[in-house]
């Protein structure tokens, strides 16, 4: 069994990154530009947006944050994104979800200006992607790609089982793998909480990629030898002994699937990193776009 390490990888990509940058401004090219607007005081969300801002510090981006109340009205979101999309020096933001119950978020993502949609959420960016042409690919599912690749895990000709159909993970998840390229040219099968016979499904998978957001949901005797796991799944549980008092679970056992498993991706370390390192990714690539 491999540990696919998502923390190492993606430093290895924050290193590529960084040096990309370093030439593109020697050459007198624009410094990448990333905002992120965040509403209210979600714990989660703060955490992860302050990560974003320090992995733009080290491969030598400009960040912004836009901190706005949590009683800010839709209208007054709206007004923002607009502004963001014409500010020219902004290359890339995201607005971090969720956001709070009275805004639709669905208004909101459509009002990003695709070409500064980093996160890959538009209806543009993901249409583009399901035709196989240029676009900002969202960042889990890029990041599960990228894995994949530098591991070389052999995707052609097999059988892929992706639970769980979210719009963020999973349903681009399985569009990229059905793709005439590499990773890609697998087989798919997309399944959710109405599949019938999931067990039987996933025991015939070369390739599962969990992303439904159950603790522990597969479990050793669902998997098959030799099964490449790919667990998206983040979930925290009551842990005391732990300081937090908590502890981060994936949607697969770890410990009753890994020894059947020829790679697997731990909860933390696997996924994870490479979201954070995908939406850099994404701003290097609207830079390229300018140059």
């Amino acid at each position: 069994m491999i540990l696919i390490d998502g923390k190492q990888t993606s430093q290895d990509i924050r290193n590529e990154i960084a040096e990309e940058v370093k030439t593109i401004t020697s050459k007198g090219g624009k410094t990448p530009h990333l905002a992120a607007v965040l509403v209210g005081n979600n714990g989660a969300s703060i955490t992860y947006v302050n990560a974003k801002i320090r992995d733009c510090e080290e491969v030598g981006f400009k960040s912004s944050l836009v901190k706005l109340s949590e009683t800010i009205s839709e209208k007054e979101l709206l007004e923002e994104v607009d502004r963001l999309n014409s500010d020219d020096d902004i290359d890339g933001f995201i607005v971090q979800l969720p956001l709070p119950k009275h805004i639709n978020e669905q208004k909101v993502l459509m009002a990003i200006d695709p070409e500064k949609d980093v996160d890959g959420f538009h209806p543009t960016n993901l249409g583009k992607m399901a035709l196989n042409l240029p676009s900002y690919v969202p960042a889990t599912p890029m990041g599960i790609m990228d894995l994949l690749d530098r591991y070389n895990i052999e995707t052609g000709g097999k059988h892929c089982v992706v639970v769980g159909r979210s719009h963020i993970v999973g349903l681009p998840a399985s569009i990229l793998m059905g793709r005439n390229h590499y990773p890609g040219n697998a087989t798919v099968t997309l399944c959710h909480s109405r599949t019938t016979n999931l067990k039987e499904i996933l025991k015939s998978a070369d390739i599962i990629i969990a992303a439904l957001g159950k603790p522990d949901f597969i479990t050793g005797d669902m998997v098959k030898e030799g099964v490449v796991i790919i667990d998206v799944g983040t979930t925290r549980v009551v842990d005391k002994s732990k300081k937090s008092g908590h502890r981060l679970v994936g949607d697969v056992e770890f410990k009753t699937v890994s020894p059947k498993a020829s790679y697997i991706t731990p909860v933390p370390g696997g996924v994870g990193p490479m979201t954070r390192v995908s939406l850099l990714k994404n701003t290097l690539l609207a830079v390229r776009h300018k140059l």
